[in-house]
């Protein structure tokens, strides 16, 4: 099953400065244990853990498809084969 995975500029140090990663997983977790497997350091960055369970991090957003994970399941969203996951920070200011 793979899976495109649209990295930011500010990750990119963990995939060898590539914009674009293929990785495999049925959910977003096992998406990420994927990534983290083949670009070591990258899950740090995405994900941290909460009282004992894992949770997105806050200023990380991630799409499925233009979809918010955080309204289709978090780290539980269902993925298919040639999906599309993009992985934004968050940008605020004023």
């Amino acid at each position: 099953m793979a899976i495109e995975v649209r990295i930011p500029t500010i990750l990119r140090t963990y995939t060898g400065g590539e914009k674009a990663v293929q990785a495999e997983g049925a959910s977003l977790t096992a998406l990420i244990e994927d990534l983290e497997a083949n670009h070591p350091g990258l899950k740090d960055r995405l994900v941290e853990d909460k009282n004992g369970s894992d949770e997105l991090r806050r200023f990380v957003n991630v799409y499925v498809n233009d979809e918010d994970v955080r309204f289709i399941g978090g780290l539980g969203a269902e993925l298919s084969d040639g999906d599309q996951v993009v992985v934004l920070p968050a940008v605020a200011g004023g």
